[in-house]
């Protein structure tokens, strides 16, 4: 089966997993938060995208997910410095798009920002400003146009979960729409604790694997 090429993937908690995200970064899987929080994905290998790449002909370059982080920068006070667009940031200013051919990116975020109730604002595709970044839709758009500027030859492939606030999902897919982007929403999954079960990682990898 033809695959992704070289994978980038830029995540939150649905994406991780102890040993496989950048060195000091929050992960969830496999123990599964604290406290109440169960899961029945114990090992790397039922994770979505380990799915994949065992599945497919695929290289996972960098999983750079973090659990709990938001795509826009309005972030839980616990974990500051930790959002989607200052990590793509990061990685445009140490040169990883220059020194990575990267052949498909899939963005997976918007959960974090809509359990904590970070502002929804308004759509935007010009003239973001910092202000904005601390909204959802205006921060996604300028997440994506990042994306296709520092990578212009990668498909970007944003995945849109289920249960988070329907304007945030209509507005993901008005963005990935004006941008030509490829998505997957979903409409239900299989879930422990609000997150993939093994179950949900199979359909996520699934979901991917049609678009081939």
């Amino acid at each position: 089966m033809n695959g992704f090429g070289n994978i980038l993937i830029v995540g939150d908690s649905y994406s991780t997993f102890r040993g496989y995200n950048p060195e000091g970064y929050s992960y969830w899987y496999p123990q599964g938060g604290s406290g109440a929080s169960e899961t029945d994905v114990t090992v790397v290998g039922e994770t979505w995208w380990y799915k994949l790449i065992s599945e497919t002909e695929s290289k996972l370059i960098l999983n750079d997910s973090y659990s709990g982080s938001t795509i826009c920068s309005t972030e839980r006070e616990s974990m500051p410095g930790t959002h989607f667009n200052l990590r793509v940031d990061r990685m445009i200013r140490n040169g990883f798009f220059e020194n990575n051919k990267i052949d498909t990116v899939f963005v997976f975020g918007g959960t974090n920002d809509s359990w904590i109730d970070s502002p929804i604002g308004e759509i935007k595709y010009e003239s973001i400003t910092e202000e904005d970044i601390r909204m959802v839709l205006p921060a996604f758009s300028a997440l994506l146009s990042k994306l296709i500027a520092a990578s212009p030859n990668s498909r970007i492939i944003p995945l849109i979960n289920c249960d988070i606030k329907p304007e945030i999902r209509d507005g993901f897919v008005e963005i990935c729409r004006h941008y030509g982007l490829t998505y997957i929403k979903f409409d239900t999954l299989g879930k422990l604790s609000g997150h993939p079960s093994r179950e949900g990682m199979e359909e996520i990898k699934n979901a991917i694997i049609e678009l081939l």
